[in-house]
This record gives C-alpha cells, sequence and structure tokens, in this order.
C-alpha cells in the first residue's frame, strides 16, 4: 500500500528550513527601516505589515522606523513649496518642517500602525519627540568645504529608548517616525530615516538592522555589472563608501555604524519583493547584502 503524498509537504519543509533561524533570532531586537517603493505599492505594504507581524509572533522583536519622502515631496508640492536637495538631504525651512511632521507622524506612521494593527493590538506609534527618544541639533553639510545651511535637518545628539523598550516588553511593535527635538533651540528638526534606525539598532543593542530600498542590494561593481554582493565586512564596505551613489551612503553608513556598535548583522534589502524580511532573515539563501563586523569576516 503506497503512503499517500501529502499535498502540503513542501509547507512542512519551507517551516523547517526557517527552523535554525527561528531558534537563532527568538527573543531578539530586529530593527527594520521601511522606504522606498515598500511605502507607496498597496501590495507591498500590506505584505510588509504581514512580515512584521509574522516576525511578531515568531518570537522576535519588531521595531519600525520610517522616513516618508514620496509623500513628503507630494505635500509639499500641494502645499507649493520647492522640493530642493543638497548634498543628498531634503533643505527643510520652517514651513517645509510643518509639512514634515504632518506627514510622517500624521499620514505614514497612522497608515503603518493601521496596517499592523489589522492583524491584532500590536502596533503603537511614536515620534522621535516623544519621551525624548531622539533629541538631535541642526545640521550643517559640507559642501566643497563650506558648511551649508540646509535648515530644519537634525543630526542625533542623544538617544533614549525608555518608551521603546516599555512597548517591546509589553509585547507592543513600536512604529518610530524619525523627527527629534532639539535641546539648544527646542526647533523640530527632520532625521534622515536610515541614519535614526541605524542609531536605534545600536541603541537598543539589536540583533539585525533591516534597510528595505528600491535595489536588490549592494552591487559589486555598478553601473558596468548587477552582481550583487551578499556578505561584506564593516571594513569592506569602509572601503567601498567613496565609490557608492548617493541614495546609498545614508544606507551603508547606518549598517557601518550599527555593526560597529553591537549589532551582529545589518541587511540591505529590495523592498520591492513580496515579503522580501521574511526571505532575509528566515530562509538559507537571503536576498539582499548583509554587513558583519570585522571578527565575523566575509565569505
Amino acid at each position: 500500500m503506497s503512503t499517500r503524498k501529502h499535498t502540503a509537504l513542501p509547507k512542512a519543509e519551507i517551516l523547517i528550513e526557517a527552523l535554525p533561524w527561528l531558534t537563532r533570532h527568538h527573543g531578539k531586537t530586529v530593527v527594520i527601516k521601511f522606504g522606498g517603493n515598500a511605502m507607496v505599492d498597496d501590495a507591498l505594504k500590506a505584505a510588509f505589515a504581514q512580515d512584521v507581524v509574522f516576525l511578531r509572533h515568531a518570537g522576535l522583536k519588531p521595531v519600525v522606523v520610517h522616513g516618508g519622502g514620496p509623500q513628503i515631496s507630494a505635500a509639499l508640492d500641494k502645499h507649493g513649496l520647492v522640493s530642493e536637495f543638497k548634498a543628498g538631504l531634503r533643505v527643510t525651512t520652517p514651513e517645509a518642517m510643518d509639512v514634515v511632521r504632518m506627514v510622517l507622524a500624521g499620514q505614514v506612521q497612522r497608515e503603518l500602525v493601521g496596517l499592523l494593527n489589522q492583524h491584532g493590538p500590536l502596533a503603537v506609534g511614536l515620534t522621535g519627540e516623544d519621551a525624548h527618544t531622539i533629541t538631535a541639533t541642526r545640521h550643517q553639510p559640507r559642501i566643497d568645504g563650506e558648511l551649508i545651511d540646509i535648515g530644519r535637518v537634525g543630526e542625533i545628539t542623544a538617544l533614549d529608548t525608555g518608551a521603546i523598550e516599555a512597548l517591546l516588553a509589553d509585547g507592543r511593535i513600536p512604529v518610530v517616525s524619525s523627527i527629534a527635538r532639539s535641546e539648544d533651540d527646542g526647533h523640530v528638526y527632520n532625521v534622515n530615516a536610515d541614519t535614526a534606525a541605524a542609531a536605534l539598532a545600536a541603541a537598543l543593542d539589536a540583533e539585525t538592522l533591516m534597510v528595505l530600498t528600491d535595489v536588490e542590494g549592494l552591487y559589486e561593481d555598478w553601473p558596468n555589472s548587477d552582481e550583487v554582493i551578499s556578505r561584506l565586512t564593516a571594513t569592506e564596505l569602509e572601503k567601498l563608501l567613496p565609490e557608492l551613489s548617493s541614495g546609498m551612503v545614508p544606507k551603508m553608513e547606518g549598517c557601518l555604524h550599527a555593526v560597529r556598535n553591537g549589532v551582529h548583522t545589518a541587511r540591505v534589502i529590495d523592498g520591492r519583493v513580496q515579503h522580501s524580511i521574511l526571505l532575509e532573515i528566515f530562509t538559507d539563501e537571503g536576498i539582499g547584502t548583509m554587513v558583519v563586523p570585522d571578527d565575523q569576516g566575509a565569505s
């Protein structure tokens, strides 16, 4: 008598492949930077929310940090305010900062919290202003040796993770908007979300930082090749930084900061792929670029 072949068997095999990764990551904090196409495509947004809730139910502690570049640009246009960039950063006038704050805390964050909470009372939104989670000072980039004023753009000076840790202890999923208040002048500042995610990952002693982007990962020799580097050390990344495109620099600088400050791995993954977070964390292949501390070596 032949044994019936069950059609669900491949599902069991997938779950078993995930077992060592589930064991490794159980109880660990994972900071995820939400951005790029994943923020504006409805199917990708829904898949992202499912992935984050899956992590939570699988015993991990996800923290989501988001910006909102496309939504901010659209809102500024609607208000008749010009979007201008210098040194890869948005020039943010006081009027523009009001719009940024409204979009991040009132639109993007609320939508994301709503998507996560379709799966249960899990997500809680906060901004870097809340409970002094992120404190910043005015950031002035240097262009051609000169300090440039780009308005209400912040550089992180201090972090207080108490509110986030309390939410994690209560089984919640914190969703953090990357704006911060300054102790110097009391103003609210727009903080680069890649930088904020990396700083919070280090401060929370996270296992992993994951940065969603609109490319497959870090390319070995772009634009001559579309071969993605699957793994590299902090020192190897540091050597590559001067050659990277401006859009990738804050992401890869964030990854470098994270692994140099106690985070075990930092990963850049393709947010255009549905369930990219689960594919990266719970499969043998992974799908993006992983940065590791120098003492882990690259392979």
